[in-house]
């Protein structure tokens, strides 16, 4: 029985050596974010509150749980902490491009930010 790796000719070294190289350059160029600029939070899928990102503050989110509470910094927002069981959207940390999502599904509370320019993630998908 012969190993798979005697039937890879030359080329096929090739082909997949540019393949790997093309997808190392688009990555960095195709999946970048734009630098945040405002933090929109959202309670039932509506606008709670749109702030800017240029000061610290924090915000007190009432849901059907409890509170959730978020963080801003120049440039970044958190979910600092929330009621929920599994904490997904606290330990997603923080955030810093345009485009970026924390949703604490179980208090129906989503902190989302926006910019210039968006970068690609699973929703925009």
């Amino acid at each position: 029985m012969k190993s798979w790796l005697a039937l890879v000719k030359a080329g096929d070294w090739l082909v997949a050596g540019l393949a790997a190289i093309a997808v190392a350059l688009s990555f960095p160029l195709l999946w970048r974010g734009g630098q945040a600029e405002r933090a929109v939070i959202r309670v039932d899928g509506r606008i709670f509150a749109e702030y800017p990102l240029d000061a610290p503050r924090r915000i007190e989110v009432p849901g059907p749980l409890g509170k959730t509470m978020i963080e801003m910094e120049p440039g970044r927002a958190r979910v600092q902490s929330d009621p929920g069981p599994r904490q997904y959207c606290v330990l997603q940390g923080w955030l810093a491009r345009a485009g970026a999502v924390a949703i604490c599904a179980p208090n129906h509370v989503s902190l989302m930010l926006t910019g210039q320019q968006v970068s690609y993630d699973s929703l925009n998908y």
